[in-house]
């Protein structure tokens, strides 16, 4: 009896490792099939989508693509929502209202939702569930529902090179400048300037670049080193087996 049980696991067990494998199978045949990209846009039809450009499966709420420009070489995390205008349908005139530039990195769960003119910069990358906005609730009648009250609209401008930690909240007439970093979690309204740090609910400037004295306040760890040009995969595999083995030589 014992012996049979153990057979009957032992089956069971390699019947859930097939299916695994073949539901990891599928789903990767589906995702592929499902992302979208210049040649392939399925039923999305941008303004402009570029070339290296892919939205992944699944793509979150997506309308008003006349008016969508997506640069080269963007990357579109799953579940993202992009949406220009207040609802699908609308004329929104001649000229685009959402756009991002070349190698704009959106992460999963992220929504840009411009109900009028947002643009993000090149090379801006925005970790998971940030929230980009042109709108927002307004609330000057107290006797009506906050959500039947007309909303407020201002354009959203984010400059090239910023970086967008997770959970940041870009708010309606915010003007981030170049290579601006938001904290995870930063809820930012009004303008930043270039080279600066903000951070916290409202967000707050914690840090900016002097060109004399550098990053004020200072920074507490050293740059990173770059990475040497043509330096392999398999050289770097080699460096890290030997760990501790490479000691500085002493002066």
């Amino acid at each position: 009896m014992p012996k049979n049980r153990n057979t009957f696991s032992s089956l069971t067990a390699w019947r859930r490792r097939i299916a695994s494998r073949a539901v990891h199978a599928g789903w990767a045949v589906v995702r592929e099939a499902g992302a979208v990209t210049a040649a392939h846009p399925g039923r999305l039809r941008f303004r402009r989508i570029g070339v290296g450009t892919r939205l992944a499966f699944p793509q979150g709420t997506v309308f008003g693509e006349p008016w969508i420009e997506l640069g080269d070489h963007c990357i579109i995390g799953e579940q993202v929502t992009l949406t220009a205008g207040m609802m699908p349908g609308l004329d929104l005139g001649a000229e685009p209202i959402l756009t991002l530039g070349n190698g704009v990195v959106l992460g999963r769960g992220s929504h840009v939702i411009a109900d009028t003119t947002v643009s993000i910069g090149s090379d801006t990358y925005c970790g998971p569930y940030v929230y980009i906005t042109s709108t927002n609730h307004s609330y000057d009648d107290p006797r009506q529902p906050v959500g039947k009250q007309w909303p407020r609209m201002e354009p959203v401008e984010i400059g090239p090179g910023c970086w967008l930690g997770t959970g940041a909240v870009v708010l309606p007439g915010a003007r981030l400048g170049r290579n601006v970093v938001v904290a995870a979690g930063a809820v930012v309204r009004g303008e930043v300037p270039d080279h600066a740090v903000v951070a916290g609910a409202p967000a707050r400037v914690v840090r900016t670049w002097d060109e004399e004295k550098g990053w004020q306040p200072p920074l507490r760890t050293p740059a990173p080193v770059p990475i040497p040009e043509g330096v392999t995969p398999e050289q770097l595999l080699a460096i890290a087996e030997l760990g501790p083995e490479l000691e500085p030589e002493e002066a």
